[in-house]
């Protein structure tokens, strides 16, 4: 069957006509389900029929014959144009209508995606794919398709801030485990960029420790990440697993990552020596990683943990004592160290510039002020609110007939001495 003038024309009558309210829209889309296929072979011939329809009014069939338009290859020279088109209907169209066929919706968006990365220009598809993703969402906490394709964008385009931006919602809903991933692992790197790596930690471990039947890159990669990042941060890292972690992350990623063990092991000496005698022999290994400069942060941080160390046990140092016991190369050096960690507020301290001398000091902090009230106050609401949604959602699954079936099949992985003993039986 070809799609003639006559049939072109019924298409967009029928597409202006029940754009109107969701009764004739819930009618629209099963007639453009049945006609998708038509779509798909006539697909060069039905583009002109894009600019007899409103993309604000008409989103569901615009989307449709935009969904099959650009489902040919693209060569570079019509990627600019494609682009530009898609943008435009991301920016006016109707939210409520593209949720009526959101896997079309996600489809342009990704091939979006595709375009602005072949024309090496991922900086244009952000502000795109951030409005698309908020009008895919149904709520703030679910996790769509499009979140980890505008992270990855961010990424590329060291727009970090706004990668941000979404990372600070509380995300509850998730379609596909893999979407899970990518969203974590990309959003950990953005934390890192921003060295917020606090977050990053936390979307890493959630990475790691995900259900998974086997082990995949993804998990290796944010797994090496999340021991750098916890060198960085915490100054040491746990080699054991929670318990919750899948079995297969447990049996295999430490195989897949022994230069960054051998690094803990390193580190965990205090011996700045020693960490870049490991530095130097892995070098290779990280640098393939793209993980060299997260090793130097590594070694950087040594540097402030031994620091921070003599906090503990001196109240005045000498600039020149402080470089000799952490071994760096000059009184200058240890100066630049001490400020910067001054600035950030790891260390309380002041430097008398005439003898260089440093003097170490208690927390100021009195948390009594009127902005730690509030901060105290704030993390306080949050606790409870995420108390709430997840009493709601353990009550959730524990009717769900499909978690009762599964847990009813792998009874014997639990461990019945986390649960109240009760009795199998009754004497009467």
């Amino acid at each position: 069957m070809n799609l003639n003038m006559s049939s072109a024309e019924s298409l967009v009558a029928q597409i202006q006509g029940l754009s109107g309210n969701i009764t004739d829209l819930n009618q629209l889309r099963i007639y453009l389900k049945q006609s998708e296929d038509l779509l798909h072979t006539e697909s060069a011939r039905i583009a002109p029929l894009l600019s007899e329809l409103d993309p604000a009014m008409h989103s569901l069939g615009y989307l449709y014959i935009l969904e099959a338009c650009t489902s040919a290859p693209i060569s570079k020279e019509q990627a600019n144009e494609l682009v530009l088109s898609i943008a435009r209907f991301i920016c006016v169209c109707a939210a409520e209508q593209i949720r009526l066929a959101p896997e079309k919706f996600i489809s342009v968006c990704k091939r979006f995606k595709d375009q602005v990365m072949l024309l090496e220009d991922p900086m244009r598809g952000v502000a795109p794919l951030l409005t698309a993703l908020r009008k895919l969402q149904t709520s703030i906490e679910q996790l769509t398709a499009l979140h980890p394709d505008f992270l990855l964008l961010c990424l590329l385009s060291k727009c970090y801030k706004t990668g941000l931006s979404i990372l600070e919602d509380d995300i509850f809903e998730v379609d596909q485990p893999r979407d899970l991933f990518l969203y974590c692992y990309y959003g950990g790197m953005i934390c890192i960029g921003q060295k917020q790596f606090r977050k990053a930690l936390e979307l890493l471990h959630n990475v790691v420790t995900a259900p998974m039947p086997i082990i995949s890159a993804i998990a290796v990669e944010a797994y090496k990440k999340y021991i750098l990042v916890s060198l960085i941060h915490l100054g040491q890292f746990s080699t054991s697993f929670p318990k919750y972690t899948s079995s297969a992350a447990q049996r295999n990623l430490k195989n897949f990552s022994q230069p960054y063990l051998e690094l803990v092991t390193s580190y965990s000496t205090g011996k700045v020596s020693e960490l870049e005698s490991c530095v130097q022999t892995n070098k290779d290994k990280f640098e393939s990683d793209n993980n060299l400069g997260l090793v130097k942060q590594v070694v950087s941080s040594m540097y402030k943990r031994n620091i921070q160390r003599l906090t503990q046990t001196y109240l005045t140092l000498s600039l020149q004592d402080i470089a000799n016991t952490v071994q760096l190369n000059s009184p200058k050096e240890a100066e630049m160290h001490v400020l910067q960690m001054i600035q950030e507020g790891e260390i309380f301290a002041t430097i008398n510039q005439k003898d260089g001398m440093v003097r170490f000091l208690e927390d100021p902090e009195q948390y009594k002020t009127c902005e730690m009230i509030e901060h105290i106050d704030s993390s306080i609401q949050r606790i409870m609110m995420l108390s709430k949604k997840l009493t709601s959602m353990n009550e959730t699954m524990s009717y769900d007939p499909s978690y009762l079936g599964k847990v009813g099949r792998e009874r014997q992985r639990f461990d019945f001495d986390d649960f109240d003993t009760v009795p199998s039986k009754f004497n009467i």
